[in-house]
């Protein structure tokens, strides 16, 4: 049966770092900065329908890499329930069964690192402080109420 990991935490988690760990085990690394930033996009929030778009396209591939047995693990906030909900249902709908890792960090850890942003990669995306710090204090914290749940410090 494949795994199916979804990396979980506000921007400046962390959780691209795990993530490639992940990769470096045998997991397929989907991302949605990678999409984003093949697209031209070095800035966050992407507009409306940038993030349609690139959203459609994670989705895809993460079906397509399932349909092939391949492990995968999806390299993006999942900052509401109802966003990891929608991979559960994906993967469920080929008998997988999600785990979601959280990267649990302090919000002035996670805020500095955003702050600390340059732009000269896919995973070091500019946000405005304001953003950053509006995307910190409307994520959503998964639960084990939802399924399979891990926890890791991220700083």
């Amino acid at each position: 049966m494949p795994r199916l990991v979804l990396m979980c935490g506000p921007a400046g988690a962390g959780k691209s770092t795990h993530a490639r760990r992940l990769e470096e085990e045998g997991c397929v690394r989907v991302s949605v900065d990678d999409l984003a930033w093949a697209e031209g996009h070095v800035e966050h929030p992407l507009p409306a329908e940038v993030a349609a778009r690139v959203g459609e396209a994670l989705r895809e591939r993460v079906v397509a890499l399932l349909d092939e047995r391949r492990d995968v693990v999806v390299d993006s906030s999942f900052w509401s329930r109802a966003s990891r909900e929608e991979f559960r249902r994906l993967g469920a709908e080929r008998g997988v069964v999600a785990e979601v890792l959280y990267v649990s960090t302090p919000r002035a850890v996670a805020l500095a690192r955003v702050a600390a942003r340059t732009g000269a990669h896919a995973h070091d995306v500019l946000l405005s402080p304001e953003v950053a710090a509006a995307y910190y204090d409307g994520f959503e914290v998964p639960t084990p109420q939802e399924g399979p749940l891990t926890v890791v410090r991220g700083g």
